[in-house]
């Protein structure tokens, strides 16, 4: 998948306005669900609803109250 410029460097991106948070560098099997993906990515970016963590980890997003999309299990 292509990562978006602003969110070079950041593996874990949230959407703000549903509490999901995507993978970046997760490889799904399915052709489908990588674009999947990449379109919620692309649209997060495109409304600028997306939040990045620090620490860069998945159990840190939770903390935040943020879930993994499903298209990311």
């Amino acid at each position: 998948m292509d990562i978006p410029r602003e969110l070079a460097g950041c593996r874990f991106v949230g959407d703000k306005r549903n509490q999901i948070v995507y993978d970046m560098e997760s490889e799904p099997d399915d052709p489908a669900l990588a674009e999947q993906i990449a379109d919620a990515v692309a649209d997060i970016v495109a409304v600028q609803s997306y939040a990045t963590f620090g620490p860069d980890e998945l159990p840190e997003a939770r903390n935040r109250g943020y879930r993994l999309s499903r298209l990311c299990r």
